[in-house]
């Protein structure tokens, strides 16, 4: 067969058949795997099968570590956990939501954690007159939101001084926690207690409070 030709059999891609075939292979593996593997597996060339690994790699489908395995990426399960909660999450959060928003008469708002963010995927709005809304598809970043302390803590230190690395922790307000230990001190004493609080952190004026949604394995 040859490599080169985009289509297969069928009006088929080729290229795409080979990419889902590595990310069976990878899914099914419970560690990173080589390309030596990965090439046994699904029967491609070494080099076939790492220009595909090498542009899943570029487009977050796949990871690569330093020891050049490959992984699923960020991406794919992002792409993934959004099928999930169309399917599950939002339907079971919203009665939840309705009757806590009947019980404090506050917005309601349902989030999850994308790379650096905190995404806004559901809410259910204030009955007061005067109330502050997030915009459901809005995002704002992990360290100054209350769920995003959750997330951060949740994820361990390593991705917690990635995540400090990476974003350099601008300061939204004059309360934003700015320096990495204070802020990983609080977002832990939060996940210990199961709730963490927005002390005007991301906007003056407002305060929120966020306790975790965990699935059937435990994980946020």
């Amino acid at each position: 067969m040859n490599e080169t030709n985009p289509s297969a059999p069928g009006g088929r891609i080729q290229v795409v058949d080979r990419l889902v075939g590595l990310l069976d292979a990878i899914g099914a593996a419970e560690r990173p795997v080589s390309l030596k593997i990965l090439s046994a597996e699904t029967g491609l060339h070494p080099s076939t099968a790492y220009r595909i690994l090498a542009a899943g790699v570029e487009h977050g489908l796949i990871e690569r570590d330093e020891q050049g395995r490959y992984q699923l990426g960020l991406h794919f399960l992002r792409l993934a956990s959004r099928v999930q909660l169309r399917v599950d999450l939002r339907r079971e959060a919203l009665p939840i939501m309705e009757w806590l928003r009947g019980e404090i008469g506050e917005t309601v708002n349902l989030t999850l954690c994308e790379g650096g963010e905190v995404v806004y995927v559901e809410r259910i709005s204030s009955t007061k007159t005067i109330r502050v809304e997030q915009v459901i598809g809005g995002r704002a970043p992990l360290h100054v939101t209350a769920a995003g302390k959750l997330f951060l803590a949740a994820q361990g230190k390593v991705a917690f001084d990635r995540y400090v690395q990476r974003s350099g922790l601008p300061a939204f307000t004059p309360h934003t926690l700015v320096d990495a230990q204070q802020l990983w001190r609080d977002a832990s004493e939060a996940l210990d207690r199961g709730y963490a609080l927005d002390n005007e952190e991301a906007e003056l004026g407002v305060g929120c409070i966020a306790t975790p949604v965990l699935n059937a394995d435990g994980k946020m």
